[in-house]
């Protein structure tokens, strides 16, 4: 009961210093269309990370790519305060997390305003009737494509063998033609060094229980979906 009681409390420390910390939002819907100018005050590419969790990635990718700007995005404060807290002691401007759920993407950003988005290690929602929830299914591409600039970019890296060939057989069917796929990225040298050597928490268990990493880019066409409306 001790455990669970100091787990809980220092859960709700970090539920307050998110909401304190500057480089941090909860559900920021006045924030659309002003990333560049009031946040970032730059015109760099913005980057979005999906189900960030811990938020390691996308404060990895600040590091390897400082003229850009990423946002990680996750419903669990308590997690990404991980993440915004090594970002604000590494003095990194290029930052930001955001709680929200991502089906409201369209309302915390304008079209266009996204130039790429990752999504690292998703739930893979195994059984056929939880298809809608998987991150890669058409009606989350069609959000996506309501904040993508045109033929904006998705990385997309999994351990699960479901979910990679389930992506895979979705854009066949979309008539997508991916940019990058890599079945083995740290058994091969396909994958981009960034793609390699940045790894969560859950990759690096995933890699030594000898679960093998996958990884997939891929565009959202201007014709797919026709308008871009939810």
């Amino acid at each position: 009961m001790l455990l669970l009681h100091i787990m809980a409390k220092d859960k709700l420390r970090r539920f307050a210093e998110f909401q304190s910390f500057k480089n941090c939002f909860d559900f920021p819907y006045h924030m659309k269309g002003k990333w560049h100018r009031d946040y970032f005050k730059n015109n760099n590419p913005i980057v979005l990370e999906l189900g960030c969790g811990k938020g390691e990635y996308t404060v990895a990718l600040s590091e390897a790519f400082p003229q850009k700007n990423f946002i990680g995005i996750d419903l669990k404060s308590n997690r990404m305060w991980v993440g915004a807290k090594m970002a604000l002691e590494y003095k990194r401007p290029n930052v930001a997390f955001i709680r929200m759920v991502i089906e409201k993407l369209s309302e915390h950003f304008e079209q266009g305003e996204a130039d790429e988005i990752w999504i690292t290690f998703p739930d893979p929602f195994s059984k056929d009737r939880h298809e809608k929830h998987r991150l890669t299914n058409p009606l989350f591409l069609k959000i996506y494509k309501t904040v993508l600039k045109s033929n904006g970019i998705i990385n997309f890296k999994t351990d699960d063998d479901g979910l990679f060939n389930y992506t895979c057989e979705l854009l066949n069917v979309l008539k997508i033609d991916p940019l990058q796929v890599v079945k083995n990225v740290h058994g091969s040298n396909q994958a981009d060094p960034f793609v390699r050597d940045i790894q969560t928490h859950y990759e690096k268990l995933f890699s030594a229980k000898g679960r093998t990493i996958k990884f997939i880019k891929f565009s959202l066409p201007d014709h797919l979906f026709g308008e871009s409306k939810v």
